[in-house]
């Protein structure tokens, strides 16, 4: 499930990771794939929805998170088990248990969110564009996001996130940081004066 739209996509699990993306394979034409190691990732399944996309679940990892709608039910929980399995049979052997690690939201589609999801007030148009918050994923106007943070698990640059996980973030970064010891937590000024250049209009999961 891409930001604007839902997009085909081929999968292919294998022992220890999760290959996917615009693969043909027969006509060629693989694109760009992404892999995500098995260890880190995290299901989530999505309830069903009357005239909307069904059978579909969650692909929680760090560095990206994001919906996938199989064709049907079966088709849904054969996916579902066999990545869990592979999943836990790779956590076994490495004795590993990443479910606490720091993940990516899955972003709400644009379709969802005339208005923003931050201040409840500004309409969205051509020119008002929406923009995601990184850290929670909800759809924001420019103003609502105009400050960054360092998220490591997602990126090694600041990226953009809403004013309200901003001000969560810092909180948490100054209540981390000893008693003496002086803060490398960025202010308000240095990230919030900064402009983006202008987010990737297609989101690809």
């Amino acid at each position: 499930m891409c930001r604007k739209k839902p997009k085909p996509r081929q999968f292919f699990l294998f022992n220890d990771v999760l290959v996917y993306g615009n693969i043909l394979i027969n006509k060629k034409k693989y694109n760009k794939q992404h892999i995500l190691p098995l260890d880190s990732i995290q299901l989530k399944s999505i309830d069903d929805i009357e005239d909307g996309l069904n059978h579909g679940w969650q692909i929680i990892s760090p560095s990206k998170s994001f919906s996938v709608y199989a064709a049907t039910a079966v088709e849904k929980n054969d996916w579902m088990t066999h990545i869990n399995q592979c999943i836990h049979t790779l956590r076994t052997r490495k004795g590993s248990n990443v479910d606490t690690c720091q993940t990516s939201p899955v972003w709400v589609p644009d379709v969802e969110a005339n208005v923003c999801m931050h201040c409840r007030k500004s309409e969205f148009s051509v020119l008002n564009r929406r923009h995601h918050c990184r850290s929670c994923g909800i759809v924001c106007c420019s103003s609502c996001s105009d400050k960054r943070w360092l998220l490591p698990h997602q990126s090694q640059k600041p990226l953009r996130v809403c004013l309200t996980c901003f001000n969560k973030l810092t909180i948490q970064a100054l209540e981390r940081t000893p008693l003496g010891v002086s803060s490398s937590v960025p202010s308000v000024e240095d990230f919030g004066q900064e402009k983006f250049s202008e987010p990737p209009t297609f989101y690809s999961p």
